[in-house]
Order: C-alpha cells, then structure tokens, then sequence
C-alpha cells in the first residue's frame, strides 16, 4: 500500500471513529499495516495538518486518536450552533434524539443498530443543542459513551418529564415495528419543536 494511501485512509477512520478515537494498534489492525508504519502515517498525517493550517487536527485523548476542530475558532461554532436558522432538528436529528429519548441510557452503537445507519453527526448536533449529554459510560469493551436527554430537551419539547413522552403502541428494537413506531414518534417530536419556534419568534 502506498503511504500516501494509507494516510488517507486513516484519515477516513479517524472521521468514522468520532469522539472514540482510535489507538495506534487499532488503525495497525484495520489497515493491516504494522504498528510502527501506521504510527508513522498517523504522525505525518498530523503534521500535515498543523503545516497546511487545516480547520481540523490529530490530537490524542486517552491512548486515543482523534480529529477535533481548533480552539481558537471556537466562537464561530458557538454561532454556528446558536443560529436561528439553525434552529429546527434534521429528520436523522429527530429519529436519533427519538431513540435516545426512549432507550437511554443509550451508546452510539445500539443507536445505529436501531436506525441501521452511521449516527455519529446527529449525536453531535444534538449534542451542541444540548438536546442529549453523556450520562456515564457502559460496563463494555471500550467503555462506550452512554448518551440520555437533558433538562433542555424536556423544556424545548414542553415535557415535564419523560413520562409524557407520547407512547406508542409499541417500541421494541426486536419489533419489525420499530421504524413506523419511531416515524411516529420524531413526527411528534417535530410537530412540538415547531410549535415552539413559534412561540419563540
């Protein structure tokens, strides 16, 4: 495999891996590169960022490699995150908070398992709406980010608690149900959410 290849594959596996990150052996074993080669790759890669004066960078949390944005371009994504226009749910947005809302405490993984689809950038936009925060970690490989609602998300969507979540007939991960019973549910979810824009404006 070429190195410039390489490069750009770990670059993709860092985007896929999200807040988790991944270790030096990781990347090694997915690439099927040696340890040493792909911690070399890794190293330029993140070089290459810092020389071009990237948005984004290669840091490492935990034993862990992952991509964040600058810090000093913080108060752009503050705006970014407040922005009126900003201010309604993407139907992914709403079918992952709808998820989160019935089954937390919830990981990304049982999330897309439920939604059959990569839930990494609804996490974060809900996330930086503070709709859903981390809530602990699971008792699992990798201790894994459990995710539940917030105080926001009961006053955006007018709940007092979770118990008037609107109940559908049924809500099974194991049902062939389950996705009429979550288009049912985010339906709601947006039909509040809108009320309140307007409320709001």
């Amino acid at each position: 495999m070429e190195f410039k290849t390489l490069k750009s594959i770990i670059e993709g596996l860092l985007f896929l891996s999200g807040d988790e990150g991944l270790s030096v052996r990781q990347i090694a074993e997915i690439t099927e590169q040696r340890s040493d080669i792909a911690g070399k790759a890794l190293q330029e890669l993140k070089e290459d960022y810092a020389s071009q004066e990237r948005g984004l960078q290669v840091v490492q949390i935990a034993g862990n490699f992952r991509l964040a944005t600058l810090p000093d371009h913080a108060p752009y994504f503050e705006r970014l995150a407040y922005s009126p226009s900003r201010a309604s749910l993407s139907q992914a947005a709403l079918e992952t908070l709808a998820i989160v809302a019935y089954r937390q405490p919830i990981t990304r993984v049982e999330i897309e398992e439920i939604r059959g689809v990569k839930s990494e950038r609804a996490i974060h936009t809900l996330n930086n709406k503070d709709l859903i925060h981390e809530v602990g970690r699971a008792e699992a490989v990798g201790r894994p980010i459990l995710y539940g609602t917030t105080k926001s998300f009961l006053e955006s969507f007018g709940l007092a608690d979770l118990k008037e979540l609107p109940e559908p007939s049924s809500f099974d991960a194991s049902s062939e149900d389950l996705e009429e019973e979550t288009q049912l549910l985010f339906s709601k979810l947006d039909s509040q959410m809108t009320f309140e824009d307007t409320e709001q404006a």
